[in-house]
């Protein structure tokens, strides 16, 4: 027999309002008491029942996140940070994967899923903000991670110029001067790359350094095999760069195997920053220094964010998670 919210309460003596309130990711619980009560929960193996929440609430207790490319580092961890925080407020996470192609999110941004989701958190990189716009389904969403989104829509992003300034100025301060930034995409509605790129430009005219277009490496995806091949044609021109700020790691562990490749010296002949904090990163020879984006927090405003449009319309937020430079060997 399945255990029921009052045996759970009985568990953790605590009353059944007080397991509901945890259950349902009420945020004004003590967090001494959620433990003891998810402790019940995990020991009697209570799990809601979701038919009758959706018969009583109108609700199904299903959320949708929906991402690029699930198989990212990035996305990867982010997908699973966002479950376990979800799982603890009593809400289960169906991940859809779009791989980047405009069709198909536009497919679930105006509703795919139809009634079965409460609420979609959005991870867009091909839509425009118009498409955005011009939503018509009323299943709440918000838009996660680096989208120039509509002032109308919740948006929970990291400070991509400021972090990817950071970046840059520390590559500065270590004496680099011919600094490529790796990760261009002009033909990308991706708001990603402009961002990072911006707070690149932003770094050097702080310098007092002109931009050199020819410094700015256009990659047609941000992975390690794009990475290697434009780190290759970098370190094979007349001039190639003392340094590089790759805007994914994934680019940046690309470039790390061409410079080994090619019998560059790192950090001594080429220095390089990644962006991401992915777990290669910091087992890779040398340890990558790059940009770490607080993915806990970004997961956890964007669920504060879609659980609280659940009890009717709210104005829309933009909201802004921390992000800090890990030093590491590659600087």
């Amino acid at each position: 027999m399945n255990p029921k919210l009052r045996d759970v309460a009985e568990h953790a003596g605590v009353s059944v309002r007080t397991v509901s309130n945890v259950v349902n990711g009420f945020r004004y619980v003590a967090p001494a008491t959620r433990e003891r009560v998810q402790a019940s929960i995990d020991v009697l193996g209570y799990r809601p029942n979701l038919a009758a929440r959706t018969l009583r609430r109108g609700q199904t207790g299903l959320i949708a996140l929906v991402v690029p490319e699930i198989d990212s580092p990035y996305f990867a961890d982010l997908a699973a940070r966002t479950v376990r925080i979800a799982e603890a407020r009593g809400l289960t996470v169906l991940i859809d994967q779009t791989d980047g192609d405009p069709e198909r999110e536009k497919q679930l941004l105006h509703g795919r899923r139809g009634q079965l989701v409460d609420g979609v958190l959005f991870s867009p990189w091909a839509v425009p903000p118009a498409e955005l716009t011009a939503r018509t389904d009323t299943v709440p969403l918000v838009l996660l991670g680096e989208h120039d989104g509509p002032a109308g829509v919740d948006h929970v992003a990291i400070d991509n110029v400021a972090a990817a300034r950071e970046a840059t100025g520390h590559l500065l301060s270590r004496g680099r001067r011919r600094i490529a930034a790796m990760g261009v995409q002009p033909r990308s509605l991706n708001a990603t790359a402009r961002q990072r790129l911006e707070g690149y430009r932003a770094a050097l005219s702080a310098a007092g350094l002109p931009a050199d277009p020819a410094l700015e490496v256009p990659v047609r995806r941000l992975h390690r095999a794009d990475g290697h091949q434009a780190m290759l044609g970098l370190l094979d021109r007349p001039q190639p760069p003392d340094a590089v700020f790759c805007f994914t790691d994934e680019l940046a562990l690309g470039a790390l195997r061409a410079a080994a490749d090619r019998g560059v010296a790192v950090p001594d002949a080429l220095a390089v920053v990644g962006f991401d904090d992915i777990e290669d990163g910091r087992f890779s020879v040398p340890a990558l220094t790059t940009v770490s984006p607080d993915k806990t927090r970004l997961a956890e405003l964007a669920l504060d964010r879609l659980v609280s449009r659940f009890t009717g319309p709210q104005p829309p937020r933009s909201l802004v998670a921390p992000h800090r430079l890990v030093v590491r060997e590659t600087t």
